[in-house]
C-alpha cells in the first residue's frame, strides 16, 4: 500500500529499543526513524526506550517521547558495567528488563523496532519480543550497514545465543545501508527463512534543521567531531596540533568534543584550544545537521550516523576510524575510501603534516555524490513503506487521507 506524506494513521504507536551503552550512535539513529515516521503520518505516536544518559539533551518532535532506563556502559576491554547506579550489573538489568516489559505491556504497540542488539543487552529485550509475538504483535531488528568484522560478529552472535533465536523473534530484518556498499551478515550461519527476511533500506537520509543565531561560525570552517568524544582524543590531539603548527590554515576548526569525553581529557583540550583563534571548541551539540550544513567539509570518525550525514549534505570528509571495541568504523571508511566517496585518514601513519596537507586542498577532496550507487539514500522512503506493510489490519484500515477527512466534513 503506498502513502503519501499527508496520510494519518490514526492512535498507530510504534516502539523503538535501543540499548546505548557507548557513544550517540543508536540514539540518534533511533531518534532519526522516529522524527521520519512523524513527519510523514499524523496521529503515529513512537515511543523510545534508551539507557542513554544524555537523551534528554536533545529536542524531540510532538508525537515523540522516551524513557531512559538505567544506564550502562560498555568499557574498553568489552564489559558492561552499571553507569549511574550503584548495584551489580545483574540488579540493573533486572530493573532494565522490567521496565522494558512492562512499557511493552502498557503502550501496546503496533510495531516493535529493535536497534542493534537481536535479544537486547544481555538479553534483556527476549521476553519481551516474545510476549509481544504472542499477542501478534510485528518486530522489526534495524541493523547498521556494517557491525564488525565477520570473526567477531560471529563469535559476538554464538556468544549471545542469537542463531537460535533471530528467526523466531523477528518478522523482518531492516539493515540500514545498501548491499553493494556492504553486506554484515554475509557468512554467518543464517536460516534461509532468516535471510528471506532481510531488506536493505538504503541509508538513512538526515535534512538541514534550522541554523540559530549562535551557531554562526568564522567562514569556511571544517567541522571535526569524534562522536560521543570518549574515544576521540586521538583525533582532536592531532587536529589541535596540526592547527598549532601550522596557523595560516584556510579553514577555521569548529569541534564539537561530544558529551562522553572523560573529563580529564576535555580540560586539557580546552587549555590547549581556548586561546587558539583559528579553533572554535564545543562540548555538546543536539542539532549537528545545523553544524555540517553550515560547513566545508568534516574530519570525522566515521561511525553510522556521520556517515548519513557525510552522504546527505554531500560533504567532503577526512575519516579518521576507531579500530577498537570494534573494526565497524574501519571497514565502512575502508570501503567508502574504495568507491571514491571519502579520503581515510589511517591512524597508524597519518601526521600533523600530512593532514595539514589535506585541509590545504579541502575544497579539491572528492564529494560523495560523485559515486553514489543506485538507492543510496532511500532509507527513510524502505522504512516508512515498510512500516505500513506490517501494520495490523486493523491499523490499515486506520489510514485516512487528508482529502477524506476534508471531504467527510463537509458532507457532515
Amino acid at each position: 500500500m503506498k502513502t503519501s506524506p499527508s496520510n494519518r494513521l490514526e492512535n498507530t504507536r510504534i516502539l523503538i529499543y535501543s540499548h546505548d551503552t557507548f557513544g550517540l550512535g543508536h540514539l540518534r539513529r533511533c531518534r532519526a526513524i522516529a522524527h521520519e515516521i512523524v513527519d510523514r503520518y499524523k496521529g503515529v505516536s513512537v515511543l523510545i526506550i534508551s539507557g542513554s544518559p544524555v537523551i534528554g539533551s536533545f529536542e524531540f518532535k510532538a508525537r515523540v517521547d522516551f524513557i531512559r532506563i538505567p544506564g550502562i556502559i560498555k568499557l574498553q576491554n568489552g564489559e558492561y558495567t552499571s553507569l549511574s547506579l550503584h548495584i551489580d550489573l545483574s540488579e540493573t538489568l533486572a530493573i532494565r528488563e522490567a521496565i522494558i516489559r512492562q512499557t511493552a505491556k502498557v503502550y501496546s504497540p503496533d510495531l516493535f523496532i529493535v536497534d542493534k542488539e537481536p535479544l537486547g543487552l544481555h538479553g534483556e529485550v527476549r521476553n519481551t519480543l516474545l510476549y509481544l509475538k504472542s499477542v501478534g504483535v510485528r518486530t522489526v531488528l534495524g541493523l547498521r550497514d556494517v557491525l564488525d568484522d565477520r570473526e567477531s560478529l560471529l563469535k559476538e552472535w554464538i556468544e549471545k545465543q542469537v542463531f537460535p533465536n533471530i528467526d523466531t523473534l523477528y518478522d523482518e530484518i531492516w539493515i540500514y545501508g545498501i548491499r553493494e556498499f556492504f553486506q554484515p551478515l554475509e557468512g554467518l550461519p543464517l536460516e534461509a527463512s532468516v535471510c528471506a527476511k532481510i531488506i536493505y533500506t538504503g541509508y538513512l537520509q538526515r535534512l538541514p534543521e534550522n541554523v540559530a543565531a549562535e551557531d554562526i561560525y568564522p567562514i569556511p570552517y571544517i567541522l571535526v567531531t569524534p562522536g560521543g568524544g570518549r574515544d576521540g582524543r586521538e583525533l582532536i590531539d592531532l587536529l589541535i596540533t596540526t592547527y598549532t603548527q601550522y596557523t595560516s590554515l584556510p579553514y577555521h576548526a569548529v569541534i564539537v568534543l561530544g558529551p562522553f569525553m572523560h573529563a580529564d581529557d576535555r580540560l586539557q583540550i580546552h587549555n590547549l584550544a581556548d586561546e587558539m583563534d583559528n579553533v572554535t571548541l564545543l562540548d555538546f551539540h543536539s542539532r549537528m545537521e545545523s553544524l555540517i550544513v553550515g560547513s566545508s567539509g568534516m574530519i570525522t570518525m566515521g561511525g553510522y550516523n556521520t556517515f548519513c550525514e557525510i552522504l546527505s549534505f554531500d560533504k567532503p570528509a577526512l575519516l579518521y576510524p576507531r579500530t577498537v571495541p570494534r573494526t565497524e568504523q574501519l571497514i565502512r571508511c575502508q570501503r567508502a575510501e574504495e568507491l571514491g566517496m571519502v579520503t581515510l585518514l589511517d591512524p597508524d601513519t597519518v601526521t600533523p603534516e600530512i593532514l595539514m596537507k589535506y585541509i590545504n586542498i579541502f575544497e579539491q577532496l572528492p564529494k560523495p555524490s560523485e559515486h553514489f550507487l543506485p538507492g543510496m539514500l532511500e532509507g527513510m522512503n524502505t522504512i516508512s513503506q515498510r512500516m505500513i506493510e506490517l501494520l495490523p489490519e486493523d491499523s490499515i484500515r486506520r489510514i485516512v487521507s487528508e482529502a477524506e477527512q476534508k471531504t467527510s466534513r463537509f458532507i457532515n
